[in-house]
């Protein structure tokens, strides 16, 4: 039996390649792998000697040869197969122990370029291994050295590696190179700064862990993120105490992150079932958790926390006595985090890169039933806006309403946010009428607030009114100042109803569903 063996990532192929040397398997080898194996005195013949052929064109020419793929290819059951590598001298390969040139590694170098990046495109790996896994029933092939253990005890217990073990290395190799692929197909996209959505898409990620269950403990679940840096994304933040996230957990935290980045001073956004409950910004980060838990104290138990600064001790002392499943932030006061960690269960990351935004043409992706559709992220808040009523906003409403807005961008539609000196006060989420989830808004903000809470306060609808009845409910609730999209044939009646009642109102022009 033969073995051929060509890999980038070379852990643990010294100790594997012996093994299969004492088991009497001969080994051939290209280039680094070669060299770092007769480096370790293992017993194994270089590629251009056993095809009889040069290496050429600077290493891109190796294992492309007759004599490589006829001897994976061919099928052993096959008499005329076999018959055929007899009359051409050929010998079977048995097994093909590949992985790739580090394409990602190198698309991930600072400055790299261009020519390099393609230059570390593989050729001759890709075709071994899908030659390999084609003839899986004959050949097996190793593309993942958390394998080598596997195949080793099958190879000592049974002297073959089983059929269905084989099919599962097979599956393995389709995997590696349909994600190999599809990073060389996104990289060569980025660098012709083509934006616009493919007519096949291919996306890769890489499992960063699994769940103990889905959204629900009935359904599986798993953690993976993209291929890159992923500075700002909960995928590399570092989980300095608590259990394990869990699907509802970072769903909802994704969320809060993404409105926190809207803010650049001192923010702290809370967040319950994917919806901000309580938004606070200050001059310093603890007036803004003060503002954040106010909003809702109700809503903040068991939810999520972010913040945009170090989260302090006086901080820490008081998140520790509410009930939170996750709390993330830049960076944490020794004693902060001391305290923290005094509660075993809560979940507390450190993002330093905690606000950083998505680039513009990143994908946002929902699966349906068959397909999926996908779009580029919301990532404008507003372009500009008009003020359409008789009275302009004062520079307090129009701070209050230009931070509202950020607000409702992430409120689930149809959405309705109420804020006040910076702090939201009343959101009414999700429902299937505007009417209903400003008047749920408003008795929100009373309820959990206190009642007067909403007067002098400012509203923001993440689209247009389809009547005026929003108004009316507004003004009865003293509500002096309305930022919305505009857009609706009866835009007029809401118009004239903020003249009626002296309420002043700004249009976006540009709406912020969120489904």
């Amino acid at each position: 039996m033969k073995a051929l063996i060509s890999v980038s990532d070379k852990s643990g192929i010294v100790e594997f390649a012996k093994e299969l040397e004492g088991l009497g398997i001969e080994l051939i080898s290209t280039g680094g792998t070669y060299k770092k194996l007769k480096e370790n005195d293992v017993k194994v013949t270089e590629i251009s000697d056993y095809t009889g052929f040069p290496e050429c064109l600077d290493g891109r020419v190796k294992t492309l040869h007759p004599k490589v793929h006829a001897g994976i290819l061919a099928m052993r059951s096959n008499p005329n197969h076999m018959e055929q590598l007899d009359k051409l001298n050929v010998d079977t390969i048995d097994f093909v122990v590949v992985n790739l040139y580090p394409f990602k590694q190198t698309i991930l170098k600072e400055g790299v370029k261009r020519e390099e990046a393609i230059e570390n495109i593989d050729i001759g790996g890709p075709t071994m291994l899908r030659s390999a896994a084609k003839n899986y029933q004959d050949v097996t092939v190793i593309t993942d050295p958390n394998d080598y253990e596997t195949v080793l005890t099958e190879l000592k217990e049974n002297g073959q590696v089983s059929l269905d073990t084989k099919f599962y290395l097979m599956n393995k190799v389709f995997e590696h190179t349909a994600s190999y692929d599809a990073m060389i197909c996104k990289y060569l996209k980025e660098e012709r700064k083509d934006n616009s959505l493919p007519q096949e898409l291919t996306l890769t990620y890489e499992k960063v862990e699994e769940m103990r269950y889905g959204e629900n403990p009935h359904q599986i679940g798993a953690l993976y993120k993209e291929i890159g840096k992923c500075e700002g994304s909960l995928t590399i933040a570092k989980q300095l105490n608590g259990k394990q996230l869990s699907f509802n957990n970072i769903n909802d935290t994704n969320g809060a992150l993404e409105l926190l980045k809207e803010f650049d001073e001192p923010t702290v956004v809370a967040c319950k079932h994917g919806n901000p409950c309580g938004v606070g910004s200050s001059s310093d980060i603890y007036g803004a958790w003060k503002k954040a838990f106010e909003a809702d104290k109700t809503s903040i138990f068991g939810g999520i926390v972010v913040a945009n600064r170090e989260i302090t001790k006086a901080i820490a002392q008081e998140m520790k006595e509410i009930f939170l499943e996750v709390i993330v932030a830049p960076s944490y006061e020794p004693e902060a985090l001391e305290i923290l960690q005094s509660k075993k269960n809560v979940r507390v990351l450190e993002l330093p890169s905690i606000t950083v935004k998505q680039p513009e043409n990143a994908l946002d992706i929902k699966k349906i039933n068959g397909g999926m559709i996908v779009q580029t992220i919301d990532a404008k808040l507003l372009d500009d806006y008009k003020v359409v009523t008789d009275r302009k906003p004062t520079d307090k409403e129009l701070e209050d309403m230009l931070f509202t807005w950020k607000i409702v961008k992430y409120v689930k539609s149809n959405g309705i946010a109420l804020g006040k000196d910076k702090q939201s006060i009343g959101i009414g989420p999700g429902q299937v009428n505007r009417i209903w989830a400003t008047e749920q808004s408003v008795e929100h903000a009373e309820e959990l607030i206190g009642e007067g809470v909403t007067k002098g306060a400012v509203l923001a609808s993440d689209a247009f009114f389809p009547f005026s009845d929003c108004v009316e409910a507004a003004h009865k609730a003293g509500i002096t100042a309305i930022i919305q999209p505009g857009g609706s044939i009866r835009d007029q009646d809401s118009i004239d109803k903020c003249n009626e009642y002296g309420i002043t109102m700004i249009f976006t022009g540009m709406r912020h569903f969120r489904h």
